[in-house]
Formats: structure tokens, sequence, C-alpha cells
């Protein structure tokens, strides 16, 4: 028998606000994920579905997950180059956290110690498990934490 399966899976994107921040992208209504260019995170952009929910990570200044947003489109090629191997999605806004996560709360949070942006810090775009995202989640929609 073949299982079918409508799993939603989890993913954290990083930008730098001054690139590109979440009001950008809820100003925009959607955006495009281009300009990766790294092999592992190209990977990770090419396993997105439709309907995937993904944290939006702001790096470099404020350092915080502040949003969901949720993959619109797959994988297509990156039309910000003419090399075949880059790839973008999609994404569109879902919900603003009431308070940004801070790095500084994921790295205390004992329920976070395997997450793929403590592991991984280096990486633009990563998969994250079901039990991190309602992590995350909840942190960030809690006016009280």
């Amino acid at each position: 028998m073949t299982k079918t399966t409508n799993q939603i899976n989890h993913w954290l994107v990083k930008s730098e606000p001054f690139v590109y921040s979440y009001d950008d992208l809820e100003r925009d209504g959607s955006g495009t994920w281009d300009g990766v260019r790294n092999y592992q995170a190209r990977n990770n952009l090419q396993a997105m579905r439709q309907g995937d929910l993904v944290l939006f990570y702001h790096s470099n200044e404020g350092l915080a997950v502040v949003a969901v947003a949720q993959v619109t489109k797959e994988a297509y090629p990156d039309p910000t180059t003419d090399d075949a191997r880059w790839v973008v999605v999609e994404l569109a806004p879902v919900l603003r956290f009431s308070r940004p996560v801070s790095l500084a709360q994921i790295k205390a949070d004992n329920r976070l110690a395997q997450i793929a942006l403590i592991k991984q810090s280096r990486l633009s775009v990563m998969p994250i498990r079901a039990e991190e995202f309602d992590v995350i989640l909840s942190l960030g929609n809690h006016e009280d934490n």
C-alpha cells in the first residue's frame, strides 16, 4: 500500500534585515528567496514544498526569529544568475511574532539544544524539527515570556 502524506515541513531562513527584512516581505506580499550560493542551503531550498512553514530569522542585526512565512512556490532556477545550479523559492508572510525570539533565548532553552541554528550557525537555509518550530512559535507569541 502506498502511503500519501501532506506533511508540512519546517525550515528556518536567515536574512540580514538591511538586505531583506520581514517588513519587506510583508510590504511586498511575497518574496523570492534568491542569492543562495551554498550547496547545502541550495539542497534545502530544493526540498521545500508549497505550504511548508518557515521561521524568518534576522541575522547580523537583531539575531532573532521574528516571524513565520510560508513557501508559496517550490524551487525554480535563480533569476539572479546564469548558473543552473542555483535555485530560489517564493515565500509569503504568515505571522509576525509579538516578541522576537533571540538567539540568546534559543541557546538557553534546553528544548532547542539540537536546533540547526546552533549546530550549523553559518547555514542560511536549514530544516527545523516540528517540535523546535512549535517551541519558537510559542516563545514568539507570548507577551509574558
